[in-house]
């Protein structure tokens, strides 16, 4: 776990880019309500976590509080697309350029962390550190010019932090859940089953997962992304479904997929992407998309909607833009092979994931709930 970062109070004026409600998924335990007694807090009573996620094509950061049992409030947030892992499949190393971009993103987290009293923060790097055989000397790096430690995480603590993040969208009725977080250079996905009695920690009812080492990135650097033919499409997905021949415990579910109670949950770039595209948003919003669920055919029809769109068609969507047109395509083929492997009527979209993860793990390891807060001011 990354060391907290620097117990700087924030000024009460201080800007905040993104407020939210956020469902964590998995308190540690049912709590009673308040005693009506009990004052209701102000934010700035409430302690203050973080999670820091910088994978491969992303930096993205969640500052919150805690509120309601299994839920926190954001209270800051910052995204930006930095491409660290930019060419890495072919050279092995991190480049020096995409280093950059990446630490000038790092010095806006550090800045915003340092103006707050953060709790406890996990700052993670994923699969571009992972690779790159320069990923510790990259980090060395970040620590010197942002003074900010970051961890690399292993996949399967990838994939665990990323079923903790969407706990709450499997509903109480599912017998049966395929998860899969499409990333920049790898795809994590966890086989749920959650028949019987279901713990408070969702990650528990993992029976399977694996890790490709295939991503939106290094997909489309592989095969092309700006100009995408249906034979270039078609031999993308069947890539993936060569990497998912490799999963041999691709059939633990195989007992509930037939039933209606059984669907895919899918937390990434492409899936919001294409619900994005599926609801003719002028532009992107988060409220609409997350929970969303998305049927077969419609999948389908977006599917076929995006590979009918030329470079340039897919930089003008709204859901879309110049940073991802020459990605979206190659997570399109991340998903058709999924679905190949485990068909589903059913895809819950979920704008959620590693961040939010990390954050019900630390507020959950902290006691916030089990406490009896409901929102309270510490002790």
């Amino acid at each position: 776990m990354a060391a907290p970062t620097s117990n700087v109070t924030v000024p009460v004026q201080a800007e905040v880019n993104q407020v939210q409600d956020v469902i964590a998924p998995e308190p540690e335990a049912v709590v009673q309500p308040p005693r009506r007694d009990v004052r209701r807090p102000q934010q700035n009573d409430l302690p203050v976590f973080a999670a820091l996620d910088l994978g491969t094509n992303n930096c993205r950061l969640l500052v919150a509080v805690p509120g309601r049992p299994g839920q926190f409030r954001v209270i800051d947030a910052f995204s930006r697309i930095v491409r660290l892992g930019e060419g890495l499949a072919a050279s092995g190393r991190l480049s020096d350029a995409a280093m950059g971009r990446a630490v000038e993103a790092l010095k806006v987290c550090g800045d915003k962390l340092r103006t707050r009293k953060i709790e406890n923060a996990r700052l993670v790097a994923t699969e571009a550190c992972r690779a790159a055989a320069n990923g510790e000397e990259f980090l060395t790096r970040v620590r010197s010019e942002t003074g900010l430690e970051l961890e690399i995480i292993d996949r399967q603590t990838e994939a665990r932090l990323a079923v903790s993040g969407c706990g709450s969208l499997v509903e109480r009725e599912t017998d049966g859940v395929v998860l899969f977080d499409i990333g920049g250079g790898s795809s994590e996905i966890a086989l749920i089953d959650v028949r019987g009695q279901r713990s408070p920690r969702l990650a528990s009812h993992i029976v399977a997962w694996t890790s490709l080492p295939v991503g939106v990135v290094t997909l489309a650097e592989r095969f092309g992304g700006r100009e995408v033919t249906r034979e270039t499409f078609a031999a993308m997905v069947d890539h993936v479904k060569s990497l998912l021949d490799g999963f041999v415990d691709r059939n633990r579910l195989d007992h509930v997929r037939q039933s209606t109670r059984f669907h895919l949950l899918g937390t990434s770039g492409t899936v919001t992407t294409l619900a994005g595209v599926h609801l003719d948003l002028e532009r992107y919003d988060r409220r609409r998309v997350d929970g969303l669920w998305m049927d077969a055919r419609s999948i389908d029809l977006m599917v076929e909607r995006l590979l009918g769109w030329d470079f340039q068609q897919r930089v003008r969507n709204a859901c879309i833009g110049a940073d991802r047109a020459d990605l979206v395509l190659a997570g399109c083929a991340i998903l058709e092979a999924i679905r190949a492997e485990w068909p589903s009527e059913r895809l819950r979209v979920a704008d959620r994931g590693l961040r939010e993860g990390i954050l019900s793990e630390l507020m959950g390891d902290a006691g916030v709930w089990r406490r009896g807060w409901r929102g309270s001011a510490r002790p």
